[in-house]
C-alpha cells in the first residue's frame, strides 16, 4: 500500500472526521483522482515528438495517456478538427496516491524559489488545478533528450466546498504558500 494511502486511512481520515465532526464515515472528504493534461500542438508536424510526449506523460504518471483531438477548427491557430492537441491521464488508486506523494515531497519542492502552491487555485466545490511550465521537474524525465511542455494538473476531492478541499490537502502535506 502506498505511503500517503497509508497515511489518510490510518490518521487524516480519523482527524477529519473528528474536526469536521463528521459520523458517517463515507462522508470523510477523501481524494478521488487525479487528471494530468498535457498540451501538444507542437507535434503536429512531427510524429516523433507525439511519442516521445506519449512516453514523457506515462513515465511521469505511471499510465499510457489517451490522445486528445481537437473538437473545432481554429484557424488562427491551424488547427483542424480532429487533431491531436493534448494528452490526458486519469488517476484512481494506488496510482493516485503515489503520484500525489511524489508531487507533493519531490516534484514541488524542485522548483527554484519554491514557496509554495497559490491558495485561489481552488474551484467553487474544492477541487484543486496547478498549472505546471515545464515538466522536467520531474524525476523520471531526462533534460538533455526532452523538449519542455506545460502540464495542468487537477486533483478532484469529494468535499463539497474549497475550505474542507483545502484542510485534506493540507493534511496530505500538500506545500501550500504561507500568507
Amino acid at each position: 500500500m502506498q505511503r500517503l494511502k497509508q497515511k489518510y486511512n490510518k490518521e487524516i481520515s480519523k482527524k477529519l472526521a473528528s474536526e469536521l465532526n463528521i459520523k458517517n464515515f463515507m462522508a470523510i472528504p477523501k481524494p478521488v483522482k487525479v487528471v494530468v493534461n498535457m498540451g501538444i500542438g507542437d507535434t503536429l508536424k512531427d510524429k516523433s515528438l507525439l511519442e516521445a510526449a506519449i512516453k514523457e506523460l506515462s513515465d511521469i504518471t505511471g499510465q499510457k495517456p489517451s490522445i486528445r483531438t481537437a473538437k473545432i477548427s481554429v484557424a488562427s491557430f491551424g488547427i483542424r478538427r480532429g487533431m491531436n492537441v493534448g494528452l490526458k491521464t486519469t488517476l484512481r488508486g494506488d496510482r493516485m496516491y503515489a503520484f500525489l506523494d511524489k508531487l507533493f515531497s519531490i516534484v514541488l519542492p524542485r522548483f527554484r524559489d519554491f514557496r509554495g502552491v497559490p491558495l485561489k487555485s481552488f474551484d467553487k466545490v474544492g477541487n484543486y488545478t496547478l498549472g505546471i511550465v515545464e515538466h522536467n521537474v520531474f524525476p523520471e524525465i531526462d533534460i538533455t533528450k526532452s523538449r519542455s511542455r506545460g502540464l495542468e494538473i487537477t486533483i478532484v476531492t469529494n468535499a463539497n466546498n474549497p475550505e474542507v478541499s483545502k484542510k485534506l490537502l493540507e493534511y496530505l502535506e500538500m506545500p501550500f504558500e504561507k500568507i
